[in-house]
């Protein structure tokens, strides 16, 4: 009998274009971009503006791209940025921000990713002085990744977003799993995107697209935002192949994230079976669940890779599970029961 097959659940990063999608890749028009005349772009650009609300967009090839982008539309060199002490701006982005934009961070304790206004509003500074650093913005994360796929509270956002607007600071979402909050809450994506004054999403993960994240904010914005882009070296020509990935994963790919949803939560639930306090099904909201080991989280990896189940460790204890559209939910249940008891023998 054929082993089974393995599962990867190192991130949404990994699925592969369908047969579907890399037809619409061959039969997209498309024009050099640098020159702005790719008509696939442009579609792209102007359907997910549209979707958050927003007069324009600007596609690039990375999340952290168009984050670095969208914060430095909003923070002047030598300002600060505040966000969260496990955002992905923070953690993930190999300091971009202060090597790049010339900007500093402060950030708050995450508390389950969650975000509240009185975390912000302790360390709130728009106008520091001559000696202090003056804030710039505040950026916030949905979903949030390090802390498994929390979905930011709608009232907390709107909160937030007032706070911010009337201190006279910027408002920056990192939406790269947006797409995963609206499925798993119904909030609309333009009520997410006009909380903010620039938003970044991500085709890549859940959505199943090889490349690409979209910039979206006020013309002004994203004009300036181009011009960033071509001094980083990151302009392109002819991708608009890459761009009708995207636009097919919107028209095809969104409601399908409720089934990656589903399958976290069988994953949860087969490992929570096997080994009781490892992780907390109730808690999985969207497609990332978050596993605690007694010993080493690299350990917990490599014996579940020898088995066939393929994870990331995140922190010396933790790692990390991501649900998506190339693994099943009976995968899935199945990944659980073999990492339910590698957790269960690393707590023996």
């Amino acid at each position: 009998m054929a082993e089974p097959h393995p599962v990867d659940l190192r991130s949404d990063t990994v699925t592969r274009p369908t047969p579907a999608m890399r037809e619409a890749m061959l039969a997209a028009p498309v024009g050099d971009d640098v020159y702005d005349e790719d008509p696939t772009v442009h579609e792209l650009e102007r359907r997910t503006a549209a979707l958050l609300g927003h007069e324009a967009g600007l596609y690039c090839a990375t999340g952290s791209l168009t984050n670095v982008l969208g914060v430095r539309s909003l923070v002047e060199p030598g300002q600060e940025v505040l966000c969260d002490a496990e955002a992905h701006i923070a953690r993930a982005e190999m300091g971009a921000h202060a090597a790049v934009s010339g900007l500093t961070m402060r950030t708050w304790p995450s508390e389950g990713g969650v975000t509240t206004v009185a975390q912000v509003e302790r360390l709130l500074s728009p106008a520091a002085g001559p000696y202090l650093v003056s804030t710039g913005a505040i950026a916030l994360e949905n979903t949030h990744n390090f802390a498994g796929g929390t979905v930011q509270p709608l009232e907390h956002l709107q909160e937030l977003s007032a706070l911010a607007a009337a201190a006279g600071v910027g408002r920056h979402l990192d939406g790269a799993r947006l797409w995963n909050a609206h499925v798993a809450t119904g909030v609309p994506l333009e009520t997410y995107g006009r909380l903010f004054d620039t938003v970044s999403v991500c085709f890549s993960k859940g959505m199943g697209a090889p490349v690409g994240s979209v910039l979206v904010g006020s013309a002004e914005t994203v004009r300036r935002a181009r011009v960033w882009r071509k001094r980083l070296g990151a302009g392109w020509r002819q991708a608009g192949m890459l761009a009708a990935a995207c636009l097919h994963a919107l028209d095809s790919h969104l409601d399908d994230l409720a089934a990656d949803h589903a399958a976290a939560r069988a994953f949860a639930d087969a490992v929570a079976e096997r080994a009781p306090g490892a992780t907390e099904p109730e808690r999985v909201q969207t497609n990332i669940v978050l596993l605690r080991s007694t010993g080493s989280a690299a350990a917990v990896v490599a014996g579940a890779r020898e088995r066939g189940v393929l994870l990331s460790a995140v922190g010396p204890k933790l790692v990390r599970a991501v649900t998506h559209r190339d693994v099943s939910g009976e995968d899935c249940a199945r990944a659980g029961e073999v990492v339910g008891e590698l957790l269960t023998a690393d707590a023996a």
